[in-house]
């Protein structure tokens, strides 16, 4: 029977992406989503039932859009390019937007499978909508207060999400975070867990911004053998005896190159794997983990897994390498305690800034291009500025250049956290912050960018009004 009301959401929708990139307005990632479902409120799920291997969700605080777009790259090498929310907008127009331009005027999707990276609020109505046949939960970290409150809003949402999964779907959880691996407790659906085994990387430098310390089962403090940063680690209640469940998909070494690489040896059922990531930091080797215990789990073979992400590329914004005009640009998202710290260190511990050419002026150092916007994608909060480990900075600026809505407030932390005041350059418009921290930039030296959500996007607009980068829709 034909679905009329299907298909004039469609037409309307489709016709809306058009308009939408035509006008240059934006790249059609959203508003033919929000039209579509005016006209059918039910189009997402009827969209998605026509794929015929499901979908699989990710979501979490730091780190899902890259692990989304890893499995991704692995689905499309074994011949089942996903139907994938790539440019990033993760609310369920966004998603509904995703699964419009991939169908046809007939409303069947094209694909096989649908891949979508998810808000964390809008889980577990995504999650009603798709029904998956996997769901990865990778962490959970304060993240815009204003928005969406504190960890326990969010993992009650998720849990009720999860309890409504059938007992076809899979489970993939974060072992190491106690806040997500709590959730697999009494659950219909099959539930397995990913972790870090390689203790060698416990005590790391955000280590002390715990959200989740307590367990989930009594309230006693955990006790940690391990913590690798925030509330992320090995744990155990005395209290109680909740402790981290045992990972099926275990990251087993782990050895970090700098700012370039680092070799993952990994254990699953059945066998194991060793690659080279040409990502830097820990945070991307377990980004990198939880995508291919998803992708082993959808079949993916192995051989493939490998060979896929020893070429993988940075995603939009996650540790991206620009050439600014012969000049080097390293450009990577903060917005929040956990994610900015974990940056900040792999800067300051990881990378040998003396590599670099140094302008003796400033003494060695670093480099840096600090955005900080305080729009409703950002949080309208940012006091988790002073929570984040900036402190690791003081005595390591050549120079900074601060910009953004914020900027006052970004130079300000940065003179508590011991960064010389006159190495703080403060420049509010985007073009001028970029072009001061150009201007001054030493040759053969890399300017890092630390931008916000939306500061990341004026960034990511303005060097493609320069020609060095395309929009952010068309990669």
């Amino acid at each position: 029977m034909i679905d009329f009301r299907l298909l004039l959401a469609v037409t309307a929708g489709k016709s809306a992406g058009i308009a939408s990139r035509i006008s240059r307005r934006g790249g059609g990632t959203t508003m033919p989503g929000v039209i579509a479902r005016r006209i059918d409120p039910g189009a997402l799920r009827k969209l998605v039932a026509t794929l015929p291997q499901g979908v699989a969700l990710v979501s979490g605080t730091n780190g899902k859009t890259t692990t989304t777009r890893m499995i991704a790259a692995m689905l499309a090498a074994d011949g089942r390019a996903p139907l994938h929310n790539r440019a990033g907008a993760n609310l369920v127009s966004g998603i509904t937007a995703t699964a419009l331009d991939g169908a046809s005027l007939a409303g069947r999707s094209q694909a096989r499978i649908g891949l979508f990276e998810t808000d964390e609020a809008a889980f577990p109505a995504i999650a009603a909508e798709t029904g998956p046949r996997l769901v990865l939960l990778h962490n959970l970290f304060r993240d815009q207060l204003d928005r969406y409150g504190e960890v326990d809003t969010i993992a009650a949402g998720w849990r009720t999400a999860l309890a409504h999964l059938p007992a076809t779907t899979t489970v993939l959880l974060n072992a190491d975070d106690p806040a997500v691996a709590a959730l697999g407790a009494g659950l219909d659906a099959r539930v397995c867990y990913y972790g870090l085994e390689d203790v060698r990387h416990a005590a790391g430098a955000a280590a002390q911004i715990g959200d989740a310390r307590f367990c989930r089962a009594c309230g006693a403090p955990y006790r940690y053998t391990a913590l690798f940063y925030a509330h992320v680690g090995h744990y155990v209640c005395d209290t109680c005896g909740q402790a981290r469940p045992a990972a099926a998909y275990r990251l087993e070494r782990l050895d970090l190159h700098g700012a370039d690489a680092a070799t993952l040896c990994l254990t699953y059922p059945g066998g194991a794997l060793e690659l080279r990531l040409p990502l830097p930091g820990l945070y991307n080797a377990i980004n990198a983990l939880a995508a291919i215990a998803a992708c082993l789990e959808l079949g993916v073979p192995a051989p493939r897994i490998r060979a896929t992400l020893e070429r993988f590329g940075a995603a939009f914004g996650r540790i991206e390498r620009v050439d600014a005009g012969g000049r080097p640009l390293l450009v990577a998202l903060i917005k929040n305690p956990v994610g900015a710290s974990e940056t900040v260190r792999m800067l300051t511990e990881t990378l040998n800034v003396e590599r670099d050419t140094l302008n003796v002026a400033y003494g060695t150092g670093l480099h840096l291009l600090i955005m900080i916007n305080d729009r409703y994608a950002d949080g309208t909060d940012v006091s988790w500025l002073w929570d984040a480990e900036f402190e690791r900075l003081g005595g390591r600026v050549a120079q900074v250049v601060v910009g953004g809505t914020r900027a006052a407030d970004m130079a300000v932390r940065l003179k508590y956290a011991g960064v010389a005041v006159e190495r703080i350059i403060v420049a509010d418009d985007p073009a001028r912050a970029l072009d001061t921290a150009l201007v001054h930039l030493p040759e053969g030296t890399t300017l890092y960018a630390l931008p916000t959500y939306t500061a990341l996007l004026d960034l990511r607009a303005e060097l493609a009004r320069r020609g060095w980068v395309r929009p952010f829709w068309e990669d």
